[in-house]
């Protein structure tokens, strides 16, 4: 696979905000406050059509906040966008997956009571027998179910989840729910696939194929847009990095130049660090830093997983 460049993606000079030649996703002025603090205030954003886009930046930078945003599951204080031309703003988050723009979470949703294939058949969209009438009558929905069926099993073999169709979705591994959610996914379709932390908690043996599974999302045609802190899968597989901080776009470029930009030091390191990028030790600073605001976010979400457990 050639390696897209951003000539390849922009159009025009390159900056927080510029102009992509095909975009999927435009949004114009989004903010969200809570009380006095503004978790998100994005000018413009514009997300390219047929390419992996990771979303970066330090712990509470608004990335999450931001895909809350634009899938349905928040609501802005102001701010437009659209997706694949047609305005989402305000649509629910169910209205927003069946336009063809779907997400997974960085805490997995599985249904743990309901099995691994019965967790993918979820995903279908309009299912005639979820009609209240059409539910008694079999041969209106019959050849339609058969046809999820099929395909959901197809994805199971695909993620190599197949072997565990009948088990129960708890009994799998934090590294298979995520698997399991891509599968559910892909069950409507989507031209967009939106993939919150995808590599939290997941067992090092299974990070390969994740990597794996969502480049090849990417050759089925999909677009791919991650928030990700994990620098090893953003310069493996992204074609495009957005770089956000204290809830604003402050720089976008390709993998292999993005960490170069001063804008991208600052947000992780503090604007009065006095960073050589281009020097070993620069480097290993920087990377360092990731890896700090990594194992932040990753201790935040195992103390969440843990309060969710203890509650239910």
């Amino acid at each position: 696979m050639s390696k897209v460049t951003a000539a390849d993606l922009i159009s025009g000079t390159n900056g927080p905000g510029v102009a992509k030649k095909d975009p999927i996703i435009v949004a114009d002025g989004v903010t969200r406050q809570f009380g006095g603090l503004k978790a998100v205030d994005v000018d413009h954003l514009e997300i390219p059509r047929n390419a992996i886009t990771a979303l970066i930046g330090p712990n509470g930078a608004g990335k999450t906040t931001l895909f809350n945003l634009l899938t349905g599951f928040d609501k802005p204080n102001t701010g437009t966008w659209s997706f694949d031309g047609t305005n989402l703003a305000g649509i629910p988050s169910f209205k927003a997956a069946r336009s063809g723009m779907v997400r997974t979470f960085q805490l997995t949703k599985s249904l743990g009571r309901l099995t691994v294939l019965e967790n993918v058949l979820l995903g279908a969209s309009d299912q005639k027998g979820e009609r209240f009438w059409a539910s008694f009558i079999p041969g209106i929905w019959r050849e339609q179910e058969n046809a999820n069926r099929e395909k959901a099993l197809e994805l199971l073999a695909r993620f190599k989840l197949d072997a565990k169709k009948d088990d129960y979705a708890a009994s799998l591994s934090g590294g298979q729910r995520k698997l399991l959610e891509m599968a559910r996914a892909l069950m409507s379709d989507p031209q967009l696939v939106m993939l919150d932390e995808p590599m939290a908690g997941v067992n090092p043996a299974l990070t390969q194929s994740l990597l794996d599974h969502v480049l090849g999302l990417k050759e089925d045609g999909m677009t791919v847009l991650f928030v990700e802190h994990d620098m090893h899968m953003v310069r493996h597989i992204s074609d495009w990095v957005v770089v956000m901080a204290e809830g604003k776009v402050v720089a976008e470029d390709v993998p292999e130049d993005i960490m170069k930009n001063q804008a991208v030091v600052d947000a992780y390191l503090g604007s009065h660090h006095d960073t050589d990028l281009g020097s070993i030790t620069g480097q290993i600073e920087m990377e360092e830093a990731l890896q700090a605001e990594l194992a932040e976010e990753r201790a935040d979400a195992d103390t969440e997983a843990a309060t969710d457990k203890e509650q239910s």
